[in-house]
């Protein structure tokens, strides 16, 4: 063997293993596009009988304690209060209506903010970005979540109308531990459906997504007190699909 025959010997066989993890990467990422877009078909009509934040916020809740159980009922969007759809609008994404998915003056503050801080504390997320976190993915933050969440916001926005991912969200997100979707959290936190919350009610609430399992705990803090006045402030102004 010669000495350019012994030194392509090597490199042909790395380009071949290079090559077929590649081939490995780009059939599992197809794989999971194809499984995740499948779920948003289905969702487009129905509703989902899990999330994946539903299912990880329950196997922490049952790790301590076995009789944990899930608060989440579906509700049609006609059968939630306009006053919660308002001022969760106002409190999360004033630009729903309008953008595709993504709020890029949002990112970039969000983006700045991160950096003075040296951590990941805000992603700037649309109700697109935090369905999409919330059907499919996880709490955690990190550049690859938020790159999957990128992904799957794309889909959503593609495949369902904009009223359908509104009506997905506020069945799906959290709302304390164990409390998902708009009609679990009014009879949680005032035993009325999510139809008849007013809109001092539908204001806390909107508050309260950010840290929900904490607000749960502080109903009558001072922080939540004045995101209440500020979400009520700007209610009139909120646009709803």
């Amino acid at each position: 063997m010669t000495g350019d025959s012994a030194r392509r010997g090597p490199l042909a066989s790395l380009s071949r293993v290079l090559s077929l993890a590649l081939a490995a990467l780009v059939v599992v990422a197809l794989a999971w596009l194809a499984w995740i877009s499948g779920h948003v078909a289905w969702y487009r009509y129905q509703p989902p009988r899990e999330t994946a934040f539903m299912a990880q916020r329950m196997d922490e809740a049952r790790a301590k304690n076995p009789g944990a159980t899930l608060k989440y009922r579906w509700v049609p969007y006609a059968r939630i209060s306009v006053q919660l759809k308002r001022a969760m609008i106002a409190a999360e994404d004033a630009k729903f209506v309008d953008h595709r998915g993504f709020d890029w003056d949002g990112i970039q503050n969000a983006l700045e903010k991160n950096q003075k801080k040296g951590r990941i504390v805000g992603g700037g997320s649309t109700i697109t970005q935090q369905l999409a976190k919330n059907l499919f993915l996880s709490p955690a933050k990190s550049y690859v979540r938020k790159a999957q969440e990128a992904v799957v916001t794309v889909l959503l926005e593609a495949m369902l109308p904009k009223q359908r991912i509104f009506e997905l969200y506020l069945n799906v997100i959290e709302w304390g531990n164990g409390v998902f979707g708009a009609e679990a959290a009014a009879q949680r936190y005032y035993g009325v459906s999510a139809a008849q919350l007013s809109a001092e009610q539908a204001a806390r609430l909107a508050a309260m997504t950010p840290s929900p399992r904490v607000f749960e705990r502080r109903p009558d803090s001072n922080y939540l007190d004045g995101r209440v006045a500020t979400i009520i402030a700007r209610m009139p102004a909120a646009v709803i699909p």
